[in-house]
């Protein structure tokens, strides 16, 4: 199968390439603008493989993506604007890139005849949840910009498979971390401040619950349902381990040998959700399991930061 992945460059996209080029068949045509949010050097070690062909882009180019799916079979879509704080300061790029972006894939993707179009969505399209896990069938209720645009991808994207019969899957996993991932992010972010003797700024009080799941197991995950997911379907992906904002900067600081005097509480970020939790039952009946631990997960992260 050859795949275009998009936004390839970027954190997640760049590890789904690696995963394709190393651990199948696949041929990977790999699309990205090179923003902020991404750069060619996460792809050192595989932009010569000769089943990789990278091309620097937008998706919001129509005839780009035109001539890219031509001889496509399926395309992954990790393309967007994803940093909450950002979208908070600003949602124009987000509506741009997240919405009419996906939609210029959407309609370029229905031209060509694609087999199957792969969203990469996010846990936090549902809003929080104090108790229990989100299905895939809990309603979306976004609660800032960044979650408010990858819902409306997501909706756009379902009303294409109902109106035009695209074959589209959508996946939602919940935080992504490991290597390569944008130095804005709170994982790379607090290991680097804590080597550095910097200050730990935690939201509030520290209290809101996320789960954590290692990029490489959201990348089997991705893969798995490109080749087996069911169209028109939703996955949630994650991994059970829910932690603390807290805990996990506790946690890097144990692992990083800094000092938790560094920690320091600031004020809370605006519409920020409690908890999220997703129920995984979906993703596992096709045979998927997470296989990282949050620890070993960690470790392995603190040591590609120290080095890099």
């Amino acid at each position: 199968m050859r795949v275009l992945i998009t936004g390839g460059a970027g954190f997640i996209g760049s590890n789904f390439v690696r995963y394709l080029l190393e651990g199948t068949d696949h041929t990977v045509l790999t699309l990205d603008a090179l923003t902020y949010a991404g750069g060619k050097s996460n792809l050192d070690g595989v932009l010569s493989d000769p089943n990789h062909e990278f091309v620097e882009g937008d998706i919001r180019d129509r005839d780009l993506m035109d001539k890219l799916l031509a001889d496509t079979d399926a395309v992954v879509n990790f393309a967007a604007e994803s940093h909450v704080d950002r979208s908070i300061e600003g949602a124009k790029p987000f509506v741009s890139t997240n919405v009419q972006g996906t939609q210029t894939i959407l309609d370029a993707a229905r031209h060509a005849d694609v087999e199957r179009v792969v969203q990469i969505s996010t846990d936090e399209v549902y809003g929080e949840i104090r108790d229990g896990k989100f299905t895939e069938d809990s309603p979306l209720d976004p609660r800032n910009p960044y979650a408010a645009s990858k819902a409306s991808a997501d909706l756009l994207a379902q009303s294409y498979q109902v109106t035009h019969d695209l074959p589209i899957i959508i996946t939602r996993s919940s935080n992504n971390f490991g290597p390569r991932q944008h130095s804005e992010k709170l994982i790379p972010k607090f290991i680097r401040r804590a080597a550095d003797g910097e200050s730990l700024p935690v939201y509030g009080d520290g209290t809101n619950v996320r789960e954590w799941t290692y990029v490489v197991d959201n990348c089997r995950a991705i893969e798995l349902v490109l080749r087996e997911g069911e169209l028109g379907e939703v996955y949630n992906v994650g991994s059970g381990h829910e932690l603390q904002n807290i805990e996990v900067t506790e946690k890097i600081v144990d692992a990083v040998g800094a000092s938790e005097d560094q920690i320091e509480f600031v004020e809370d970020r605006p519409g920020h959700d409690q908890r999220y939790a997703l129920d995984t039952g979906k993703i596992r009946s096709l045979g998927w399991e997470p296989e990282w631990s949050f620890e070993k997960a960690l470790k392995r992260t603190v040591r590609y930061y120290m080095e890099v």
